[in-house]
C-alpha cells in the first residue's frame, strides 16, 4: 500500500526529500546556533512533520487506482 500511495506523489514529496530537507533544516540549526536547546527545538517540528508525511499519512490514505 505504501509503495503505491508514493509513486503518486511528484519527486519533492518523496521520502527521500521529505528526509533530506529535515535533516539539512537540523543540522543547519546546529551549524548557524551551535546551541542543543535551539537545534532541539527545531528539531521537534521536523520530527513530528517525518512521523505525519512518513508514516501517518501513507498507512492512512486510501490509494486510488489509476486507469491504464
Amino acid at each position: 500500500m505504501a509503495q503505491s500511495f508514493w509513486s503518486q506523489k511528484p519527486w519533492w514529496c518523496q521520502p527521500w526529500s521529505i528526509l533530506l530537507t529535515g535533516a539539512v533544516i537540523m543540522a543547519g540549526s546546529w551549524l548557524l546556533f551551535e546551541r542543543w536547546w535551539l537545534t532541539a527545538l527545531v528539531s521537534l517540528p521536523v520530527l513530528a512533520w517525518w512521523g505525519l508525511f512518513l508514516v501517518v499519512v501513507p498507512y492512512t490514505t486510501p490509494v486510488e487506482e489509476q486507469e491504464s
